[in-house]
């Protein structure tokens, strides 16, 4: 299996977003018994909490699923459980890297890598922005160019 986390920095906007977005990829492709995603934040202040209700309007807006989802915080066992470790922003991947240290983690990245001539790093915080859509936008097609890029690394 093949296992794919999404970080941002409260669980409950972007990488729900990501997570969500990913899975209904997942199932279309017909690949659900082999890539699993999840999302965590690196802060604790949401666990518990379902996603943003900014999140919530665009995902149903797009009539996908974030059924069940729970904010949580991210854990040093997320980062040798998973294969895709993939941050929201500069600040989550500082995090992510302080907290594996030098132990043997999955493939860590910022989501925009997987953005062709996009020219920033960081996906913008709607929580601050409000601007859940532009996110969207972004998650959504990153999201596709990291699904290919995993089947063609995989040979799915």
């Amino acid at each position: 299996m093949i296992k794919i986390l999404f970080v941002c920095l409260g669980n409950i906007c972007r990488s729900p977003m990501a997570e969500a977005v990913m899975r209904h990829l997942i199932k279309m492709e017909g690949l659900e018994k082999v890539i699993s995603v999840d999302s965590a934040g690196t802060g604790n202040w949401h666990v518990g909490k379902p996603p943003h209700e900014g999140t919530c309007h665009i995902l149903s807006k797009y009539k996908i699923s974030y059924e069940g989802q729970k904010a949580r915080q991210l854990t040093k066992a997320d980062l040798s459980c998973f294969d895709y470790i993939i941050g929201m922003d500069n600040e989550n991947m500082g995090n992510i890297r302080r907290l594996a240290g030098y132990d043997r983690t999955g493939e860590i990245s910022r989501l925009l890598d997987y953005l062709e001539d996009h020219p920033f790093t960081d996906v913008p915080d709607p929580y601050f922005t409000g601007n859940f859509d532009e996110v969207y936008e972004l998650v959504s097609k990153s999201c596709e160019n990291l699904l290919m890029e995993i089947k063609t690394k995989h040979h799915l």
